[in-house]
């Protein structure tokens, strides 16, 4: 998972639950079936919604540090400023009090550590939530937790004194008066407005010595807590070693933690793969690289002892590459032997990959254009490309606001409409967006040929995916390195791109494998072995050699043609596939994202030829094998901004998924690439994008949280427009309404109910299309219990442990 995709990350007025709903842990309930889904999806959801290797604490030994990797060290200690993160998220939930906690099914549930009880005591005239603390909850100086502690969190974030720099007050501002009840331990909070997410509040709650002042609020939690209230304390904040350090708190009244101390260490992304084969981490979310390298460390070799292609391959000359290769083999054998150490916990995590579409001008402020595009998209091909290679349900996500196997989920994409390219095209001709000419073959394109880079097959499906399903390519690989001159003019079976990739009777080793055209163009997807990687580049080399040999013969000396060109593009494309092969068989790289290296030269080179693929290709009836629909003669162009970092490989696919999707409708795309650092503040969060793909994480509480996101810009006195965090612009008054009628409804069924009403017009609207929950990937130690994948769950930091 990278930082800049997700905007819960960047946006300052985000409120701190969002980024805890990302780390959290709690038990399964078992829950009615819900609409809109069968009880077997529902529970195949759930199902696949945690991955935590449950435990008894009895089975688990008193003692232990656990290395937890973090993004970053947290910018400040106080969960409501607008710099705290997911770090600081993790340390408030481990060390301060939750009112309420979230379960695996994305409900919140009263926690029984801090509340007796918590219920709305009065609904009219005023809303009144009647809380009963636990007797037993003190502060870790040993006084009690009292309901001047809630008086202080709501005076504080209230948002009545600008003095307190608080990052939102969603909640707080809608409480009349917070007041003692029958005793000390009774809180009686009186709303001015019913407020349906009520659950929401108090959760992290500061002690009074924190939020009682905004010296104390602004200054005084942003590097040390010095009280606390959880299992866990904050011992030491170390910048120079960038960790937090936290200890077993010896003053709490629970169960108390099995480890003694947990470490959470800052480790960017693109270091874990390496922390990993080190062993000097214990959990860390990983990407999709990561795992596969992780995974395969546990297969067996093919031969007694660990040995590298570059062993094999040595030649008479190559006594001194054997010997390096044999150190190699050796410092690989033992990586793998730390690697056996781990497992990779896998979930769906509560977040969602979506598809944006800039509503604030051009052809795209045009709705008829945005459900167009929105109605050209395989959703579901685009989630197999994404989840299917981890074993995760695939099935495309169908709400803005729930994830599958929450509870209230129900898929409302029919208030856009499946998949139709008739209907699509119907919509742009309606907007004014024609095709001036019929589809048609590139011209000297032979039937059965390999497909234009970037188009579909003669079938009309997508150039095939399964290439980055890395087991399913064996350790086989075309040897052949003959020069491309050398290639046969002929028309044996083997080299007829007519059949290049498809299934070759009696051609052991080879399987469904893609053709020419169809072959990797980035070996980022050729994840798991090295072994592996070089043979899917010597197959796809194999594959391109097949082609140019085909276009050599068709163009028969004649070096303007159109098959001469494809000739030299094939030929310089299995140049490059079989060298980076060679470069991978030698150790010289290029080495994947997550394993230790950098992208070399090939990598990037490689995957550039990629991007050109699905760049935008002349309409003008005799090169484009589709034509662009036009509008006073000036052809659909969508400009596809996406980040350029080494941790954003699959995000890059599904968008050059996507422009081939929108291709088929005669929607041209022009992929830009932009780095890390700007792509969303500069493009997504400033606008300077047609299309992009980010993430938003899922949420308990979408009627407050979601609101945001999805509210009609509104004009600034200053000219400006007022997005808060809806960076499509897209929104309308009707779905505000059902938003702010969700957030005061209290009754939890009609509540649903309006926050599903908001869903279908946020579809209809299409400025965003959600595609897929993004998979959640946690590597632990396998002797760790109660710690992985939590999905919407909060962790019970207590009882995470090693088994005994």
């Amino acid at each position: 998972m990278t930082d800049h995709d997700h905007p819960a990350g960047r946006r300052a007025v985000c409120r701190r639950r969002r980024c805890a709903a990302l780390i959290a842990a709690g038990v399964l309930l078992p829950l009615p079936a819900l609409a809109g889904c069968s009880e077997d999806d529902r529970e195949a959801s759930v199902a696949a919604s945690q991955d935590i290797a449950p435990a008894p604490r009895s089975a688990l030994k008193n003692g232990g540090t656990l290395r937890w990797a973090v993004d970053a060290m947290p910018g400040t200690l106080n969960a409501f400023q607008s710099d705290a993160d997911a770090t600081t998220a993790r340390i408030a939930g481990a060390v301060l009090p939750s009112m309420f906690t979230i379960d695996a099914s994305g409900r919140p549930q009263r926690n029984a550590d801090y509340l007796d009880a918590a219920d709305i005591s009065t609904r009219d005239p005023k809303q009144v939530v009647t809380y009963k603390i636990n007797p037993k909850a003190r502060w870790s100086d040993g006084t009690a937790i009292t309901a001047a502690d809630f008086v202080a969190q709501w005076t504080a974030l209230r948002g009545k004194d600008n003095a307190f720099w608080t990052a939102r007050n969603a909640g707080y501002d809608r409480i009349g008066k917070v007041e003692q009840g029958a005793n000390a331990h009774e809180v009686k909070v009186t709303f001015a407005r019913p407020y349906a997410d009520w659950r929401s509040l108090f959760t992290p709650l500061y002690p009074k010595s924190v939020m009682g002042s905004a010296n104390a609020f602004n200054d005084g939690a942003r590097e040390q807590l010095k009280v606390g209230a959880g299992p866990f304390l904050v011992q030491e904040r170390d910048t120079e070693e960038s960790r937090v350090i936290l200890a077993r708190n010896p003053k709490w009244w629970g169960a108390p933690a099995k480890l003694n101390r947990i470490v959470l260490q800052s480790l960017p992304g693109d270091k874990r793969a390496a922390a990993l084969a080190e062993g000097s981490v214990d959990v860390a979310a990983v990407d999709q690289i990561a795992a596969k390298r992780v995974a395969s460390a546990r297969r067996p070799a093919s031969s007694g002892s660990p040995r590298t292609p570059a062993e094999g391959n040595a030649g008479p000359q190559g006594n001194g590459n054997r010997a390096g290769a044999r150190t190699d083999a050796r410092a690989a054998a033992a990586e793998n032997s730390v690697l056996r150490g781990y497992t990779i916990r896998k979930a769906l995590e509560p977040a969602y990959t979506q598809l944006a579409l800039n509503g604030s001008s051009g052809p795209l402020a045009d709705d008829r254009v945005r459900r167009a595009v929105a109605r050209a998209l395989d959703r579901q091909a685009l989630a197999d490309t994404v989840l299917k290679p981890l074993d995760l349900p695939s099935k495309p996500l169908g709400s803005h606001l729930l994830m599958a196997g929450q509870y209230g989920y129900a898929d409302h994409s029919d208030a856009l409409g499946d998949q139709d390219a008739g209907a699509a095209k119907a919509l742009l001709a309606d907007a004014g967006w024609k095709s001036d000419g019929a589809d048609h073959q590139q011209a000297g394109q032979k039937a059965g040929a390999p497909a234009p880079d970037g188009y579909p097959d003669e079938d009309g499906d997508e150039p095939s995916d399964d290439r980055y399903a890395g087991d399913r390519y064996g350790d086989e690989s075309d040897e052949s390195d003959e020069s491309d001159e050398d290639m046969p003019d002929g028309d044996s079976d083997d080299r007829n791109p007519a059949r290049a990739g498809r299934v070759h009777a009696g051609a052991p080793g080879r399987g469904d494998r893609p053709a020419a055209a169809e072959a990797p163009l980035s070996f980022t997807g050729a994840v798991g072995s090295e072994v592996q990687q070089s043979a899917l580049l010597r197959q796809s080399a194999s594959f391109y050699k097949q082609a140019a040999a085909s276009e050599k013969a068709d163009a028969d000396g004649d070096t303007g043609s159109a098959a001469y060109v494809k000739y030299k593009r094939y030929k310089k494309r299995a140049a490059e596939a079989l060298g980076a092969a060679e470069l991978i068989e030698t150790g010289q790289g290029p080495q994947l994202p997550g394993s230790g290296g950098h992208p070399g030269a090939r990598h990037a080179a490689v995957e550039r030829a990629a991007d050109a693929a699905a760049a935008p290709r002349p309409a003008d009836g005799k090169t484009s094998r589709i034509a662009a629909v036009k509008k006073n003669g000036k052809p659909l162009t969508l400009r596809f901004v996406l980040p350029d970092g080494a941790g954003s490989e699959q995000l890059r696919t599904v968008g050059r998924r996507i422009a081939s999707m929108l291709g088929k409708i005669g929607i041209q795309t022009s992929l830009q690439r932009v780095s890390d650092a700007s792509y969303f503040q500069d493009h997504i969060a400033g606008g300077d994008y047609d299309l992009a793909l980010y993430s938003w994480p899922g949420t308990a509480y979408p009627a407050t949280d979601a609101r945001p996101i999805y509210a009609k810009p509104q004009p600034a006195p200053d000219g400006s427009l007022t997005v808060e965090q809806n960076y499509t612009r897209v929104g309308t008054d009707h779905i505000d309404q059902l938003f702010d009628q969700a957030a005061s409804e209290l009754d939890e069924g009609a509540a649903h109910t309006l926050v599903a009403q908001a869903d279908a017009r946020i579809w209809a609207a299409a400025g965003s299309i959600p595609l897929y929950q993004r998979p959640e990937l946690v590597a632990t130690k396998k002797s760790l219990a109660n710690v992985g994948a939590f999905g919407f769950a909060t962790p019970r930091f207590q009882d995470i442990g090693y088994q005994k």
